[in-house]
């Protein structure tokens, strides 16, 4: 998984489509690992962006030896200065979800939202940044995917590279099943004895793509005469995942607004 360098992922996943300049890939490209040093990070990934009314959010998480332990996310408007974000809590990620609109661009922004007190007419508020932070852990959630094999699962649970990955066939990087969600599994849990015997428990550990709701929420191309897989989310439009087949190369990046495509149950 490209963690650190960022033009070779970016040229890939989305021919040109990210709406980022060369000037912001160069920026992007020096700053991070300036970010990587700094911060002490093992891995360093350009998450992508989120654009606001008056401003766009560049996001880089940051990665420890574990990679199933909690990411640090960080985020520029400038792609040169770093801000580090507050942790994700499941009562930000709530609050988030009853935000609708644009991002404005500016951190310090406060949405309110909900009924509020009736006595003393005061709505409860969340910053912008919260709201962000709770955007981007979302997202990870529900369309953060790698490829099977990809991660592996040691003994004592942490979640590390499999160094005898090397990429799916181009039969199987066709196939939904063949990528998983890179969060807790649900799905997995309600496997019987019987569809669990055949899976690798070291391997085998997240919930795949094809049992996502909707079904269709995936669309699947090939691209570059069929040298490259690439899966685009209509669930988030914007997240776009690459994977060259036979190689370790893979990653998935987001460009765009921070809003979940609601209507996709009805577009369908």
């Amino acid at each position: 998984m490209e963690l650190v360098a960022v033009p070779a992922a970016l040229q890939l996943v989305a021919s040109g489509d990210t709406g980022l300049s060369m000037e912001t890939q160069a920026a992007l490209g020096s700053s991070l690992l300036l970010l990587k040093r700094d911060y002490r990070f093992e891995r360093v990934w350009f998450w992508g962006c989120i654009q606001g009314v008056s401003g766009t959010y560049y996001i880089a998480q940051g990665l420890g030896p574990n990679l199933a332990a909690p990411r640090s996310r960080l985020y520029s408007l400038d792609c040169v200065e770093w801000n580090l974000l507050p942790p994700a809590t499941e009562e930000m990620v709530k609050q988030a979800e009853l935000l609708k609109g644009h991002f404005q661009g500016d951190p310090s922004f406060e949405y309110e939202y909900g009924g509020g007190n009736a006595e003393d007419n005061e709505k409860p508020k969340i910053k912008e940044e919260n709201r962000l932070v709770a955007t981007i852990e979302q997202i990870d959630r529900e369309v953060g995917i790698i490829p099977r094999r990809a991660f592996m699962k040691t003994p004592l649970g942490s979640v590390q590279e499999n160094r005898h990955f090397e990429g799916l066939s181009l039969t199987e990087a066709k196939k939904l099943s063949s990528y998983f969600h890179f969060t807790e599994p649900v799905n997995l849990k309600n496997k019987t004895l019987l569809e669990m015997a055949d899976l690798d428990p070291s391997t085998d550990f997240l919930d795949s793509l094809e049992h996502d709701v909707p079904q269709g929420s995936w669309a699947v191309h090939l691209e570059r005469g069929c040298t490259v897989v690439v899966l685009r989310s209509l669930l988030w439009l914007g997240l776009t995942f690459y994977h060259i087949p036979m190689t370790k190369q893979y990653g998935y990046l987001y460009c765009g607004t921070g809003e979940k495509n609601l209507d996709l149950p009805f577009m369908l």
